[in-house]
């Protein structure tokens, strides 16, 4: 994702992405939050609940998505939502799976604090925001007679994207989590080899 030189009001959304993932933070749970903004305002939260619900998907973007989908007047409804007037806010870069997902809700524009150089879908490790998400129907040269649904008729699965936003403090929330360990981490299950327990009792006793 390229950058960008951001405005006082991308700051005071990236901003308010920063306390959802504080609060992430404190729920022991990854420490990445995200803002949807629309028309000037702030219309839907999130932040990671993996830990929380035991559930890999329940990402910061995915808790927004559905934050906006349960509202009484979109009703579940992803073509009644207005995504395509939508801006996501995240401290994070979006991981595959959630640059996806913003690909076929056909959101305006995404903007991120740092990269995510393991699994980001906009630009790290693929660059779903610029050639659409191919799994799921939705690709750069299609037509708007290509795409699967109403809620991404209107749109071919790309958006801008930029990153770099406060980057270094949510490196710093994420170094934070690390560093105090994850308490919900599957235990290894694999029976360490002679030597690498001399190697950990020598470390201990050192």
């Amino acid at each position: 994702a390229a950058t960008r030189a951001f405005d006082d009001a991308d700051e005071r959304w990236m901003r308010a992405a920063l306390v959802e993932a504080e609060g992430a933070l404190n729920r022991w749970e990854v420490p990445v939050g995200c803002v949807v903004v629309r028309d000037g305002e702030v219309i839907a939260t999130g932040s990671n609940r993996t830990n929380e619900l035991r559930n890999g998907t329940r990402h910061a973007e995915f808790e927004a998505i559905d934050a906006i989908l349960a509202r009484p007047e979109v009703n579940n409804d992803a073509s009644a939502a207005g995504f395509d007037r939508c801006d996501l806010y995240v401290t994070c870069e979006p991981c595959i799976m959630c640059a996806g997902a913003l690909s076929l809700l056909g959101f305006r524009s995404v903007t991120f604090g740092c990269g995510n150089d393991k699994f980001g879908g906009n630009g790290s490790i693929l660059a779903v925001h610029e050639s659409g998400c191919h799994p799921c129907g939705v690709a750069a040269a299609a037509s708007s007679s290509d795409a699967p649904n109403d809620a991404t008729k209107n749109h071919n699965g790309t958006y801008p994207s930029h990153g770099g936003l406060f980057a270094d403090r949510a490196v710093e929330l994420l170094q934070d989590f690390y560093i105090r360990g994850n308490p919900k981490a599957p235990k290894p299950h694999r029976p360490l080899k002679p030597e690498a327990k001399a190697l950990r009792s020598a470390s201990d006793k050192g």
